[in-house]
């Protein structure tokens, strides 16, 4: 593990293919670190995938956007959805009594209620004035414990997952609206499969090339569903359709359990032959 490294971009070898990293230490100090594999879990705005030249493949329009804040002092029963007209609310209690109350609407909309209030939390307390007027009366019982923080124009899109040298996993490789709050259920998924794909190109006699393709399709073929019903939804419909494609999500958040579910635990095979 190195610490307090930051990445800047990758290093190539005459071929082209991707050999390790380069960046620096906190100090400014240059750092060069060489590597078999180079994996970029470095989100969004993956340094990784843009220095690897990773194509967006697909790419959607990104309309949405999220806020979020923390409270407390009020009991809280559980998981709490509100659906109104071009927004989404709900209630997702954590940790110490606190509870994450968020607010989904088109970045249209969150921008025009910063306009009319002129600061983020008041701007936050009218779109979920307008989405959860029942919550929005219990939290004035409530005390905010953090920040209003978000997200505006929020991206669906999947980048080339792999090439000679480097892979992708997690936001770094496919982003979505977080209307349908999967993210880190698709990174969990998605860092197992890459994980089998290494393996098998390392050590189990596959062939890199085919062992990363088959990751890939793997990621391509397990996301299709939800991302597709996450571009519908945060184009934000008419309740009775949006409330219509959450079922949907849903079965197919059950489906993809399911399927994971079925899948043998990374190494069993090996084990079992060695």
């Amino acid at each position: 593990m190195r610490y307090g490294v930051t990445v800047t971009g990758v290093q190539r070898d005459r071929r082209g293919r991707v050999t390790g990293v380069s960046g620096h230490d906190r100090g400014g100090a240059p750092v060069d670190i060489g590597a078999r594999y180079v994996i970029g879990a470095d989100g969004l705005r993956s340094r990784v995938a843009q220095s690897a030249g990773a194509a967006i493949t697909q790419a959607r329009p990104a309309g949405g956007a999220t806020q979020y804040a923390y409270y407390a002092g009020i009991p809280w029963t559980g998981i709490e959805l509100f659906v109104a007209e071009r927004s989404f609310a709900g209630v997702f209690p954590t940790h110490h009594g606190q509870a994450c109350i968020w607010v989904c609407t088109p970045t249209a909309d969150a921008k025009a209620a910063r306009r009319r209030t002129g600061s983020r939390a008041a701007a936050f307390g009218e779109l979920l004035q307008r989405a959860a007027p029942q919550l929005t009366e219990r939290l004035r019982q409530a005390r905010r414990t953090s920040p209003v923080q978000g997200m505006l124009r929020m991206p669906n899109q999947l980048r080339q997952a792999s090439g000679p040298g480097w892979a992708l996993v997690g936001d770094a490789g496919y982003h979505r609206d977080a209307v349908t709050a999967h993210g880190i259920s698709d990174a969990f998924r998605d860092a197992e499969l890459l994980a089998v794909a290494v393996d098998q190109a390392l050590g189990a006699g596959a062939e890199e090339a085919a062992a990363l393709a088959r990751y890939q399709r793997q990621r391509d073929q397990a996301l299709r569903e939800i991302f597709e019903i996450t571009c519908r939804l945060s184009a934000y419909p008419a309740v009775p359709a949006f409330t219509g494609l959450q079922k949907q999500l849903s079965a197919a958040i059950d489906a993809e359990a399911a399927a994971l579910a079925s899948r043998p635990p990374p190494g069993q095979r090996l084990a079992a032959t060695a």
